[in-house]
């Protein structure tokens, strides 16, 4: 049986929770759209899938292999890793435009990076990044 043979009822859409930021891209190709938003709602969908976002997850947690991986990873093996590991990146209009944050999500998942312990590693580096800006006294942060 062929291994690329998914049942797509069992994967989880992440076009589902992705509405407003595939809105937010389509909108961008006619105006401008602060990327902020775009980061904020990419953050969203990612809260809703996982309960964690990229801010969450160190870089340096992933190895050689798995930075290789994901820096050739083009549309057609990114739907092929994410089906296997149980989500589908595409929506009505094709391959989703963040396809290549939500694998690096799913790669994560699978590597196991995505708990509490990781998670404030991450956001004491950034308070500590933040802190060492010059003219900055304070961070504050939403918990």
């Amino acid at each position: 049986m062929s291994t690329i043979a998914f049942d797509q009822f069992a994967l989880t859409r992440i076009a589902d929770f992705a509405r407003t930021l595939s809105r937010l891209h389509k909108t961008s190709r006619t105006r401008a759209i602060d990327d902020d938003q775009i980061d904020r709602a990419f953050n969203a969908v990612c809260q809703s899938v996982w309960g964690y976002t990229t801010d969450d997850i160190s870089d340096e947690l992933f190895s050689d292999a798995d930075h290789a991986f994901l820096d050739t990873l083009d549309e057609a093996q990114a739907r092929i890793f994410a089906a296997e590991q149980g989500y589908d990146l595409v929506d009505d209009n094709g391959m989703l435009t963040d396809w290549w944050g939500f694998c690096w999500m799913i790669l994560a998942e699978k590597r196991g990076l995505l708990t509490p312990e990781n998670r404030a590693a991450a956001r004491a580096a950034i308070e500590e990044k933040y802190l060492a800006a010059p003219n900055v006294i304070g961070v504050i942060v939403g918990r």
